[in-house]
C-alpha cells in the first residue's frame, strides 16, 4: 500500500510506516501541535531515531491559525495561497443581524427555500457546557419547527450526541434534498459538501472564534448560486466580538481573517505548543514589522547557507545565543 487516508487514528502508536515520505494534514486547525509532531516523527517504525529522514509535511487549511501565521512570517514555513474560487462560484455574502431581526431572517429563509435552496442553522456547542448548549440546540430546533411546519418543510437535526448511524441518516436526507433545513452544531464544520445549500445561519455567532466562523461559512457557496452567511447575535457584544463579526462581514480571505485573529489572540509560543496568546518579543511586532521580519529571514537563510553549523568566528555569538535559547525548551517550530 502506497497511500493511507485516515483520521486522527493515524496518530496512534500502533500505526507504523515503513518509509513515510509525505504527510498531508488537511483541516490543520483540527490538530494540535503535539499531534502534528507525532505524525512528523512517523518516518520509520523507530521514529527518527531509526535513521529515517523525516517526511515532507504539507498542511492545508482555509484559516491559518495565528501561531502558524507567525511562524510563516519568521520563515519556518513556505506558503502557497489559493486566492481564487473554483470556476462558476460566487463569494459568499456575509451579514450581521440581531435577534430582533429574526422574523425578517425567517422570511429570507422561506424565500430561499421557495427557490429550491437549502439552509443550515448552526448552534454553538462548547465542551465545557454541553448540557446547556444541547438545550439551546433543542430549543432552537423546536422554534424552527414551529416557523417551518411539516409537511411544507422538512428539517434535519445533527449533533454530537447522536449515534453515528443516526447522524449519517440525517446527513444523507439533507444531501439528497429530502430536507430543506439542517439544524446542527459545529459537527458540520468540515467535510460537508452540499452545493444546493445557499444559506448559513450561525446562532450566537459571538461565541465562535474567527476560524470556526470562517469554516462554517465555507459550507455554503459550493454551487453556482449566490450564497449567504447570516451571523445572529444579541445586542450585548464585547468589543472583541464586534471586531470578529465586522471582519467576517468585510472579507472572505482566510489570511486577512488570520491576521485579525493574530492581533486578537496573539501568535502563541513559536517554540512550544501554545497556539495563541501573547508573544513577548523584545523589539519586533509580529504584525506591524512583517517587512523587517521578511528581510531578517532572507539574511538568516543566507547566513545558514554559507555557514550551516555557525562555526565561523563571526557567527559564534549567534550560535551561543541559539544554544541558550533552546537549552530548556523543545523546538516545535518545524511542525507547523
Amino acid at each position: 500500500m502506497n497511500i493511507l487516508v485516515g483520521t486522527h487514528a493515524v496518530l496512534e502508536d500502533k500505526v507504523q510506516f515503513k518509509n513515510l515520505g509525505l504527510a498531508i494534514i488537511d483541516e490543520q486547525h483540527r490538530f494540535g501541535v503535539a499531534q502534528r509532531s507525532k505524525l512528523w516523527h512517523k518516518g520509520s517504525p523507530q521514529g527518527n531515531q531509526g535513521g529515517a529522514l523525516p517526511p515532507h509535511v504539507l498542511v492545508m487549511t482555509a484559516t491559518p491559525i495565528p501561531r502558524t501565521l507567525a511562524m510563516s512570517l519568521y520563515g519556518d514555513l513556505d506558503i502557497s495561497v489559493i486566492d481564487e474560487l473554483p470556476p462558476g462560484r460566487k463569494p459568499v455574502k456575509t451579514v450581521h443581524r440581531y435577534d430582533a431581526n429574526r422574523l425578517k431572517v425567517f422570511r429570507f429563509i422561506q424565500d430561499e427555500i421557495k427557490k429550491g435552496r437549502q439552509v443550515y442553522i448552526v448552534y454553538p456547542l462548547i465542551q465545557e457546557s454541553e448540557a446547556l448548549d444541547y438545550k439551546d440546540l433543542m430549543d432552537g430546533y423546536e422554534s424552527i419547527a414551529r416557523e417551518f411546519p411539516s409537511p411544507d418543510y422538512q428539517i434535519s437535526i445533527v449533533h454530537g450526541q447522536m449515534k453515528p448511524q443516526d447522524k449519517d441518516y440525517e446527513m444523507e436526507r439533507y444531501v439528497k434534498g429530502e430536507t430543506q433545513i439542517m439544524v446542527a452544531t459545529t459537527v458540520i464544520e468540515v467535510g460537508v459538501n452540499v452545493p444546493n445549500a445557499s444559506v448559513m445561519i450561525i446562532e450566537s455567532a459571538e461565541r465562535f472564534g474567527l476560524s470556526q466562523l470562517h469554516q462554517l461559512r465555507g459550507r455554503v457557496g459550493r454551487g453556482a448560486e449566490q450564497s449567504y452567511c447570516i451571523l445572529m447575535t444579541s445586542h450585548k457584544l464585547s468589543s472583541e466580538a464586534k471586531t470578529r463579526l465586522e471582519t467576517m462581514c468585510a472579507t472572505n480571505d482566510g489570511f486577512e481573517i488570520a491576521e485579525v485573529d493574530l492581533k486578537l489572540r496573539g501568535p502563541g509560543d513559536l517554540m512550544g505548543t501554545q497556539q495563541s496568546g501573547l508573544l513577548n518579543l523584545k523589539i519586533a511586532d509580529i504584525v506591524k514589522d512583517n517587512p523587517i521580519l521578511k528581510t531578517a529571514r532572507y539574511y538568516a537563510l543566507q547566513l545558514l547557507k554559507n555557514d550551516p553549523k555557525l562555526e565561523s568566528p563571526e557567527n559564534l555569538v549567534i550560535r551561543k545565543a541559539y544554544v541558550q535559547l533552546v537549552k530548556h525548551k523543545a523546538i516545535w517550530g518545524y511542525i507547523s
